[in-house]
């Protein structure tokens, strides 16, 4: 009797324990995500930063010129594309008959909210003002991010040091395994999140410019749109066709059309193209898995963590190969994108 109720103890405590350790993984979900994101990021610009120390260049030098490069480019991105939409949109409400300008119709809400959306959006200017008043959930946001890029430079300095602890705690006979793994989910990552920038800016500038010339309303908008959804697979680029047509509808079902038509071009051209050239095949993810991933993420932990989905589903999708399927990490091949896996390797 005694016996058992010893083991019953045993086991309740430890029932226990992995109970109140899943609640605390819950309750920094938040964290474990900015956490994660820094993790990609790190994977992103480690290839570069290792290219650059070895043309003479020091690693936190590196890093701090990515993050100079980052910040320029969301100035540049602020400068050039939010007046210009606040502009169109603008135009677009004071086009609006006045009967309807004065009711509270779904064309005038829209526009409306789109243009205070823009409106409380910081301009190039202003990210150098330093008078600019910052709300709660602006610095929290700020914080954030600080906190992840932070992390993502920490973690680009500490990698090879966390990993040589994580293998000296590994039975001798696994370790080769586990640093292969370890290194491979690393490549994929930065291969993916740097093919997806690379799309991002492609569809973007490609689409804007095919919408300007086709005479659609709110071409940067609906431009930028499509671009920024890219970091949502299967979703976004419908998410971003449906509202091409739709804003072409407004006009005419001719512009609507041509709309739809580009979108379907360009996203052909991406599927048979660029993805094949650029990015290949980096994660290795079924179109039916990526789509249930990103319902799955969303649906646990909210819109925010979308963006993690497919990493994550890369990260199990790897340790599958590697557990179950016994594929050895070491002869996996990753795409590659600006820099080749051989520049991810000190």
């Amino acid at each position: 009797m005694q016996e058992t109720a010893r083991r019953a103890f045993v086991w309740t405590v430890v029932a226990g324990g992995i109970v109140v350790f899943a609640l605390a993984l819950w309750k920094l979900r938040i964290l474990i995500a900015i956490l994660f994101l820094a993790f990609i990021i790190a994977a992103t610009m480690r290839p570069s930063v290792e290219w650059l120390q070895r043309h003479k260049v020091p690693r936190g030098l590196g890093v701090l010129l990515h993050y100079v490069v980052i910040l320029g480019g969301v100035a540049l991105f602020l400068w050039l594309v939010v007046p210009r939409a606040i502009n169109q949109v603008q135009d677009a409400i004071d086009t609006l008959p006045e009967s309807t300008r004065a009711s509270t119709g779904i064309k005038h809400d829209i526009l409306q909210g789109v243009k205070d959306r823009l409106d409380n959006l910081p301009s190039g200017d202003e990210l150098l003002d330093p008078a600019l008043e910052i709300t709660r959930t602006a610095f929290e946001v700020v914080i954030g991010i600080f906190f992840m890029l932070a992390s993502a430079a920490y973690w680009i300095f500490e990698r090879n040091r966390a990993q040589r602890l994580v293998l000296g705690l590994v039975p001798r006979g696994k370790r080769r395994v586990v640093r292969d793994t370890w290194d491979l989910i690393d490549r994929k990552l930065g291969a993916f999140v740097r093919g997806q920038f690379l799309l991002i800016v492609l569809v973007a500038t490609v689409l804007s410019i095919a919408f300007a010339v086709a005479g659609l309303p709110y071409w940067i908008l609906v431009g930028t749109f499509a671009g920024v959804v890219e970091i949502i697979p299967v979703i976004g680029p419908l998410a971003a066709g449906a509202l091409a047509v739709g804003v072409g509808l407004t006009e005419s079902w001719q512009l609507g059309l041509v709309a739809g038509l580009i979108v379907l071009a360009v996203r052909l051209l991406e599927d048979y193209l660029v993805i094949p050239k650029v990015l290949g095949d980096a994660v290795g993810l079924s179109p039916l898995v990526v789509l249930v991933s990103v319902t799955a993420v969303g649906i646990l932990f909210g819109g925010f963590a979308v963006v993690l989905a497919v990493p994550i589903a890369a990260v199990l999708a790897t340790l599958v190969d590697v557990i179950v399927l016994d594929k050895d990490p070491a002869g996996e091949e990753v795409p590659t994108v600006l820099f080749s896996p051989a520049d991810s390797e000190s």
